[in-house]
């Protein structure tokens, strides 16, 4: 059986699969060619990352595919429900990186309240010369400890998140429709301790927060999370951090927010239009950019193929049992 991971798998998953017996192929095929690709090497699972799309037209178009896989936890760039309807499974991998965007959001929340990312850029051309007045501008910085982080979305990496920003000594309220928990375990140690944390509407939740990590999946009728409207709540100088989807924050709201001094700063690490974000939005002076590298690291690449391996080997045998 023929696997094709156009974004890449970790060595240890391709190590695992080939071991299972499959030929694993892993050179990045260009979207335009990738029909012809995997119809001439006849490849029974297609797996992607981010990069790749899998829409209808390739669905079609391949029929020998009978597995979909995505590195990852967002599925926005596969057409489910076509491939579904088709008999094609889906799978994903949605608890290997919760860690790594977890990190990622107190790495960029740590550097927003200390105003790093812009010093940052100030540093090379005006650090020698206006090293005082550097000082001065970015010395006014503010402490994670004691501080409230508001979560959307209280999933897997919503609640990791949460136990980085108890460790850091933060209040943690969250909104969720489906989890309703009042504490949440976390390994301290060579222990675990149970921390609170508090649910809440999202009105209370804007209101309240210093700052807001959003972590919830692309809306069903494409609406942002965060809106004008949703902004124009936020209890003033808060910051925010969008880590889930391009477009949970209104992009256009979010710059005139940031140019009303209504938010004191936001964090990007996904954008509406990738791989070509908007250039104003890149331009903008309070806001802290990373290039969707959220799930970007080198443990939880290794995770993402191993629950990878996992779930196409259990699927393989699942269909030599039924056929």
């Amino acid at each position: 059986m023929r696997i094709h991971a156009n974004d890449g798998i970790s060595a240890n998953g391709k190590a695992s699969l080939e071991n299972a017996g499959f030929i694993v192929s892993t050179n990045s095929v260009p979207q335009e060619g990738l029909i012809t690709f995997l119809t001439k090497e006849n490849v029974d699972v297609l797996l992607v990352r981010s990069a790749t799309k899998v829409p209808k037209e390739l669905i079609d178009a391949c029929p020998n595919v009978r597995l979909i896989g995505r590195g990852g936890v967002g599925l926005d760039n596969i057409d489910v429900a076509h491939a579904k309807s088709r008999g094609i499974p889906v799978i994903n991998t949605p608890g290997a990186s919760s860690i790594s965007v977890a990190e990622m959001v107190l790495a960029h929340l740590s550097g927003l309240m200390r105003g790093l990312h812009q010093s940052n850029r100030l540093m090379p051309t005006n650090g020698a010369t206006g090293f005082k007045d550097l000082k001065k501008r970015f010395g006014k910085g503010r402490e994670l400890r004691g501080s409230t982080l508001g979560i959307i979305g209280f999933g897997r990496i919503g609640q990791w998140t949460a136990r980085y920003a108890l460790g850091c000594g933060m209040e943690v309220i969250y909104a969720d429709h489906s989890c309703a928990i009042d504490s949440i375990e976390m390994p301290l140690g060579g222990s675990t301790v149970t921390a609170s944390v508090e649910r809440v509407a999202v009105d209370e939740l804007l209101a309240r927060a210093d700052a807001i990590s959003l972590h919830v999946p692309k809306q069903p009728d494409g609406a942002p999370v965060l809106g004008r409207a949703e902004l124009a709540k936020v209890k003033p100088g808060a910051f925010i951090i969008n880590t889930a989807r391009g477009g949970s924050v209104d992009e256009d709201a979010l710059l005139a927010a940031l140019a009303a001094g209504r938010i004191a700063g936001a964090a990007l690490d996904v954008f509406v239009g990738e791989p070509e974000p908007r250039t104003d939005v890149l331009a903008a002076e309070g806001l802290s950019l990373s290039p969707h590298i959220g799930a970007a690291t080198v443990e939880a690449q290794a995770r993402i193929g191993d629950e990878l391996a996992e779930q196409i080997i259990a699927w393989s045998k699942a269909s030599v049992s039924q056929g």
